[in-house]
């Protein structure tokens, strides 16, 4: 009997709350109902599935939390802030799956696992934090708060000041060897939910949890490598990446190779703070054994995975 084909899917931070729309919980529930679709049909296609997620808005909203209980409440890290919302947003996203599959007769189990992810504690982007997370503030609160709380803060476009956290490259998924014999089993994990919570090792070999988020896509394509997944399945806002974004030599990408992902991200046609991860990502996954990577958009991700929409990015 050959083995199931397993895959890594990411949902995009629009999966659970969009942009412009009331961030309340029960729209939270409801687009993440709606975002499940795809899950689901590659369920019925007899696929093995890990699940990540992003966190941002979230996480965001957790640190606003801690500062208005200032003095009031234990003040939480940050790592503590991302382990909250991966156990919360986790259950958001199981309890939606679990109810749909079983408004489909399907039989799978489906668990939540709050995942460490280790990096580097000596990581370069430790001594220059270029993560934006939380609110936007004018230039003389973000001052302050730099000089009351050590924060780091940068100015956002033009919309105001943020602190910025470090955002280390992850490097193993601790608990692997769990995830997947889990995922082997039929069992549907969700793991690595914002971009999981990052640690390192002390010299006497202990783990410790670190002050940084890690990048979604990026830890997503170490837990793809980790559980041997041949499928990366990378869900965001656009249904293709592009060459030329936003110009008038705007060009959709249906299908390249490692080394043209490669020369693309190199002449700068994946920005930094958008499409530029996930291509890293999918660089990643498939220079450590990975089969493809699809970066397609929520509602095409079935119809990617089928071959008729998104971006492949193959060996």
């Amino acid at each position: 009997m050959s083995r199931a084909k397993t895959a890594v899917v990411a949902l995009g931070g629009n999966a659970i709350s969009k942009e412009g729309e009331e961030d309340s919980i029960p729209k939270q529930f409801e687009n993440t109902q709606k975002s499940l679709a795809s899950v689901v049909e590659l369920i019925k296609e007899g696929y093995n599935l890990a699940i990540t997620h992003g966190n941002g808005p979230q996480v965001g909203n957790a640190i606003l939390r801690v500062e208005l209980s200032k003095e009031k409440a234990p003040i939480l890290p940050l790592y503590i802030c991302v382990a909250d919302t991966e156990g919360g947003m986790g259950f958001m996203i199981e309890q939606c799956l679990k109810n749909r599959l079983q408004k489909e007769k399907i039989e799978r189990e489906v668990v939540t696992l709050i995942t460490q992810v280790i990096v580097d504690k000596n990581d370069p982007a430790i001594k220059n934090p270029s993560k934006f997370i939380g609110q936007f503030y004018l230039k003389e609160e973000a001052e302050k708060f730099a000089k009351e709380r050590g924060w780091v803060v940068k100015k956002d476009s033009n919309r105001g000041y943020r602190r910025v956290v470090p955002s280390p490259i992850p490097k193993e998924i601790v608990e692997k060897k769990t995830i997947k014999s889990l995922v082997e089993n039929g069992v549907v994990v969700i793991a690595s939910g914002g971009g999981g919570i990052p640690v390192f090792y002390n010299e006497n070999g202990t783990l410790q949890g670190m002050e940084g988020v890690i990048d979604k896509d990026r830890a997503s394509a170490v837990l793809a490598r980790d559980i041997r997944a041949e499928l990366l399945l990378i869900l965001t806002g656009v249904e293709k990446a592009f060459l030329n974004f936003g110009t008038l030599l705007q060009k959709e990408l249906d299908k390249i190779t490692l080394a043209g992902a490669k020369q693309f991200l190199a002449e700068g046609h994946f920005p930094p703070g958008s499409m530029g991860p996930k291509i890293e990502a999918a660089i990643s996954f498939l220079e450590s054994g990975g089969k493809e990577v699809i970066i397609t958009s929520i509602e095409k991700a079935y119809e990617a995975v089928l071959g008729k929409a998104g971006t492949r990015i193959v060996p």
